[in-house]
C-alpha cells in the first residue's frame, strides 16, 4: 500500500464511517429539466482528499518547508560537537529530505506519523529510523503496536507523532480527518459538474424556425446539421428559415466556478497556508511584497511549525539525555536583505554589536585589519 493510498476502516473508524452523509452544495441549474441529482459520498479516503488539487498543493507545501531544512543537536544553549549519525540521515535507504518529507505528508494526511525505531533494546542507542505507512499501524490498548500482520512491536520500537491529539484519542486528528464532511462535499460539487458539463444531456445550441415541421422532417434538418458540423472550419448551410442558437454558460451555472475559487480559500484555511502560496486570490485584498512576506513569517510561526515540534520532540526523545533536536530556522524566518541590513545600522550605532559580529550573523569573515596610516 503506497502513501497516497487510504484505508477507509482506519481513517474513518468503525463508530464514525456509517455516519457520514456529506453532499455537496450545488447551484441551482438554470433550467430545471436538466437537473441532475449527484450521488451522496458516504466515506473519504487520502487518496480522494488528494485527488483535489488544492489538497495536494496544501499538502506539497508543507511537505516542502519541513524537508529543506536541517536539524542541529544541542546540549542546553549550545550546539553539541556530537551529533548521532542516524539524526543526520535517519534512514540509509533514503536521503534526510525524503524521511522528512514522508513524515510530514503523513501527518498532513492522516494525523499522524509512525517511525520505526531500529535498536536492540529500549536501553541501547538507536541505530537508524523508518517512516511507516500510518495506514498499516494500529495502536494497541496495551501500548503496543501492530503492523501489516507482524507480531506487536513494543513502545521503544515504535515512535508515534501526532498533529492534534484529542484527550482520550490514541490517533492524532489531521485535517483532512477533521473536515471530511467538508472535503466530502467539495468533491461532490467536483464530481458534479463534471457530470454535468459532459452527460447531463444538454444540447450545445438549438436549430429553430418559424415554420411548422413534422417529426421527420425535423429528424432531417438535424441529420444534415450534426453532418456539416463533423467537418471542422467548414461553412454551415441553413435553409427553411432555419437559425442555430448556441446555449451559453448561465450567470447561474458559472457560480461553479465560484464555488471552486471558493474551495479553495476554505482548503488554504483548513491547512493553514496562505492564499499566495496556493496561487489563490482573496477578494477585496490586495497582494503586495509586504503582506506576503508577513504571509509567508506568520505561515512558518504558526503552522509550519505545529510539524517541526512535534518532529523535533519525537528526535530528542531518542537522543541521549541532556540534549535536544532543533530545526534551523534561519532559511524560513530570515527577513529580507535591506530589513536584516537596517537592524545591523541600528545595532552598530547603539553600540550592542560590532561591523565583525554583524559579518558574523550574515556569515561572513571578519574583515581584514588595516594598516595605520604613517
Amino acid at each position: 500500500m503506497g502513501w497516497w493510498a487510504s484505508s477507509k476502516s482506519w481513517l474513518l473508524g468503525a463508530d464514525d464511517s456509517a455516519h457520514l452523509q456529506a453532499r455537496a452544495e450545488t447551484p441551482p441549474p438554470s433550467d430545471p429539466s436538466t437537473a441532475r441529482i449527484a450521488p451522496a459520498r458516504t466515506d473519504l479516503s487520502t487518496a480522494s482528499a488528494l485527488s483535489l488539487p488544492s489538497v495536494y498543493r496544501a499538502v506539497s507545501i508543507l511537505a516542502t518547508g519541513v524537508s529543506q531544512l536541517t536539524v542541529d543537536v544541542w546540549r542546553g544553549d549550545e550546539p553539541s560537537p556530537r551529533v548521532p549519525a542516524w539524526v543526520r540521515r535517519p534512514d540509509i535507504k533514503v536521503s534526510r529530505s525524503a524521511f522528512f518529507e514522508q513524515t510530514t505528508v503523513g501527518l498532513a494526511v492522516t494525523g499522524n506519523a509512525f517511525w520505526r525505531v531500529h535498536r536492540d533494546s529500549a536501553a541501547d542507542p538507536v541505530q537508524a529510523l523508518t517512516v511507516l505507512n500510518p495506514h498499516d499501524v494500529v495502536i494497541n490498548e496495551d501500548g503496543t503496536y501492530g503492523y501489516q500482520n507482524q507480531r506487536p512491536l513494543q513502545d521503544w520500537q515504535v515512535q508515534h507523532l501526532a498533529l492534534l491529539r484529542v484527550p482520550g484519542a490514541r490517533y492524532g486528528l489531521g485535517p483532512i480527518q477533521a473536515a471530511r464532511a467538508d472535503l466530502a462535499g467539495v468533491l461532490d460539487l467536483r464530481d458534479y459538474a463534471a457530470e454535468w458539463f459532459n452527460t447531463a444531456g444538454v444540447p450545445n445550441g438549438v436549430l429553430s424556425t418559424e415554420q411548422v415541421l413534422a417529426p421527420d422532417q425535423a429528424a432531417q434538418y438535424k441529420k444534415q446539421w450534426m453532418e456539416q458540423q463533423s467537418h471542422k472550419n467548414g461553412p454551415a448551410v441553413l435553409g427553411a428559415g432555419i437559425a442555430y442558437s448556441p446555449i451559453m454558460l448561465s450567470p447561474k451555472d458559472a457560480q461553479f466556478l465560484e464555488s471552486r475559487r471558493y474551495t479553495v480559500t476554505e482548503i488554504a484555511r483548513l491547512f493553514g497556508i496562505p492564499a499566495s502560496l496556493m496561487l489563490a486570490t482573496v477578494d477585496g485584498a490586495a497582494m503586495t511584497y509586504q503582506n506576503v512576506a508577513d504571509a509567508d513569517l506568520s505561515f512558518a510561526r504558526w503552522t509550519l511549525v505545529q510539524y517541526l515540534r512535534e518532529i523535533e520532540e519525537a528526535i530528542s526523545t531518542l537522543l541521549p539525555r541532556g540534549t535536544e533536536a532543533r530545526f534551523n530556522l534561519d532559511a524560513v524566518l530570515r527577513p529580507s536583505t535591506k530589513a536584516r541590513y537596517d537592524a545591523h545600522k541600528i545595532a552598530i550605532e547603539a553600540g550592542f554589536l560590532t561591523v565583525d559580529e554583524v559579518r558574523a550573523i550574515e556569515g561572513l569573515k571578519p574583515l581584514p585589519m588595516r594598516e595605520p596610516h604613517r
